[in-house]
């Protein structure tokens, strides 16, 4: 995504959200937050942060997106069907003004032993892939280009 942005004659900061200040965030003209789900849940430092700087946030373009394996099915890929995001927009009561959900990727032998049967189960629980030596990419890039660009056209 960042690639693609800068292709487009923007630049960009990334940074960890725990680096991530209000002054940072008044140094940008917009501000793009992604998060992964682990275990069931995204991490409390991203929705700590948000709610620490939703005022400001709501002040300029933003956009979020949230990258998990749910996001697979054709039926839970699109923000408006996807329980994850649906779920922490509603909870952080905040509307960025573009949403993404991307499927990421399954790659079981990078998973210590615990992780990995524990997303194992969760797999087989949705009819995912269970063999351990799985290393599949269901992200849709022509889709991570598509709000990339919509990132850029943001005003």
């Amino acid at each position: 995504m960042k690639t693609f942005i800068e292709s487009q004659g923007h630049s960009v900061t990334l940074l960890p959200v725990e680096e991530a200040t209000a002054a940072t965030l008044a140094n940008h003209d917009k501000v793009v937050i992604g998060a992964s789900i682990r275990y069931g849940k995204h991490q409390k430092v991203v929705i700590d942060f948000i709610e620490q700087n939703k005022t400001q946030l709501e002040s300029k373009p933003s956009a979020f997106y949230t990258v998990n394996l749910v996001a697979r099915k054709p039926e839970k890929c699109q923000p408006s069907t996807n329980p994850y995001i649906l779920k922490l927009l509603a909870q952080l009561d905040w509307k960025p003004d573009l949403e993404g959900v991307f499927a990421g990727k399954l790659n079981y032998p990078k998973y210590g032993f615990i992780d990995r049967n524990m997303i194992r189960f969760i797999m087989w629980m949705t009819k995912g892939p269970t063999d351990p030596k799985t290393n599949i990419e269901f992200t849709d890039w022509k889709r991570v280009d598509q709000f990339a660009q919509s990132i850029c056209d943001m005003q």
